[in-house]
């Protein structure tokens, strides 16, 4: 041990800046990941995870800069590198056990007592590090790690006698992303081991963490109706009472809508419908990095929540993004430039995009229902967001009244706590208002003897100021008084 006398000191690299934590958009990511560079990688499949960090998203799943091929990896660097919020919800469905493919035999030349696997997706404990017939073990003769590539770097170990080694040949396994499909992220029950998978585990999040979802997201897969319908259904009816939104991509393949012009023709084909559902389109890039589009986008909603006191009244347009340009879902990721005009049309079929106004914005406030449903409850997307919080905040407010006395006090407890809630936020200007009464003519005694107390609450969100017009008109009369010296 170094013998150290004086002062001293010693730099780290810096960390990302601390998370902001809020729960009004919590992001529910279904998806795929690197798990072979998770802590557990055996332990990362069809399980929920939570993450308030970084760290703790590239243990739960595994991380790594390869967004093409898993798209969880979008979600976690928008989220921590992007937005710096938190905590978000990770479903990975690739199973380490199942979505696997060989690595064929292949020689390495042993550098400094070491080689560097240059491929993506190795399983460790599937390795076969071999010199010449005789097969190495690991931790004896060697050791297996990670690099900040993702690559596995093999460390020959001097207690092993293999100083004298000069190449080595391995092969093995390694995850398969491609396998995936979208049947795996719609999941399902297994009636056989009574495990759930993919969508169908959004049931556990309230059970297992106490929070309600916000806002489900799978970035790219849901560009498949297919799974955009199945993530519409489970903004509904979570654990038989709450509700919430989801972000899905259109389609902006070349099979897609590829222009402007297309984004209505495509929309209607793929069923995005429900007023639950926020369509946007097209992707987007930061630099070299190309995001589809809903991985962003929730981050976006997230961030902006927990920045309003995790109360989602405010609209999600017109919001700063951190991306450098839009494009296609193409092998070249074809650049996308639409002017405010070609936007406003995206936007009128239902649809977010984003325009480059002295930096890129998010544009757009209809869901999917939009133009066939135009109640503003349904048709914002804020206000739609602000009726599913509000609802999910009064089962969980309220839940601890269940079985209590149907009387006049629980019917006064309740009117008063929530009226007082109501004008809290109107005096913050959170909404224009909010009031709850007991009706008795909404409250039969067949009901009362039934055990059903009934309120009636009226909740009214700001709607955008979508549309800002200002009449300019000239004025004969400022210019005959001005040429006239003022008389």
């Amino acid at each position: 041990m170094a013998y150290h006398h004086g002062t001293r000191v010693l730099e780290v690299s810096t960390s990302l800046v601390a998370p902001i934590v809020g729960t009004a958009g919590l992001q529910v990511v279904v998806g795929i990941s690197p798990v072979n560079l998770a802590e557990n990688p055996y332990s990362a499949t069809n399980i929920v995870k939570i993450a308030y960090n970084f760290a703790e998203a590239a243990a739960a799943v595994g991380y790594s800069n390869n967004f093409k091929d898993y798209n969880l990896n979008q979600s976690i660097s928008a989220t921590f590198k992007k937005f710096a919020v938190a905590p978000i919800i990770l479903i990975n469905v690739l199973d380490p056990k199942k979505h696997t493919e060989p690595v064929e035999k292949k020689e390495y030349e042993v550098q400094q007592m070491q080689i560097v696997l240059e491929t993506e997706g190795l399983l460790l404990d599937e390795l076969i590090v071999e010199n010449g017939e005789q097969r190495l073990a690991v931790d004896v003769d060697y050791i297996a790690s990670f690099n900040d590539d993702g690559y596995v770097v093999l460390t020959l170990l001097e207690s092993g006698n293999t100083s004298a080694i000069e190449k080595l040949s391995v092969s093995g396994k390694k995850i398969a992303p491609s396998l995936v499909t979208s049947r795996d992220i719609i999941g399902g029950y297994d009636v056989a081991t009574g495990k759930e998978s993919g969508l169908e585990l959004i049931r556990q999040i309230y059970p297992l963490f106490g929070m309600t979802p916000g806002i489900i997201t799978s970035p790219g897969y849901s560009k498949d109706p297919s799974v955009a319908s199945v993530m519409a259904a489970k903004c509904l009816n979570i654990n038989s009472v709450f509700t919430c939104e989801c972000v899905v991509d259109l389609d902006c393949t070349s099979e897609g809508a590829t222009k402007y012009t297309e984004v209505k023709t495509v929309k209607e084909k793929s069923g995005f419908v429900s007023s639950h559902v926020e369509p946007v389109w097209p992707k987007v890039r930061i630099g070299d990095e190309v995001y589809y589009y809903s991985a962003i986008f929730s981050a976006l909603i997230a961030y902006t929540d927990t920045k309003n006191d995790d109360v989602p009244s405010l609209h999600m347009s017109n919001k700063s993004l951190p991306i450098t340009g839009l494009c296609l879902d193409d092998e070249k990721d074809t650049e996308v430039v639409m002017d405010q005009e070609q936007a406003n049309l995206v936007n009128s079929f239902g649809v977010v995009t984003a325009i480059n106004r002295n930096g890129f914005k998010s544009w757009g406030n209809n869901t999917a229902a939009y133009p066939s449903i135009t109640d503003p409850k349904d048709r914002w997307f804020g206000c739609r967001r602000f009726f599913s919080w509000w609802g999910n905040s009064f089962i969980l407010t309220y839940f601890q009244k269940v079985d209590d006395p149907a009387n006049y006090r629980l019917v006064e407890a309740i009117c008063d706590a929530e009226n007082i809630r109501g004008n809290s936020y109107v005096a913050q200007g959170k909404c224009a208002g909010a009031r709850i009464e007991y009706l008795e003519d909404e409250n039969p005694i067949t009901d009362i003897l039934n055990g059903k107390v009934q309120f009636h609450q009226y909740l009214a969100p700001y709607t955008p100021a979508e549309d800002i017009l200002n009449v300019l008109e000239f004025d004969p009369d400022m210019l005959e008084t001005a040429l006239n010296g003022g008389e």
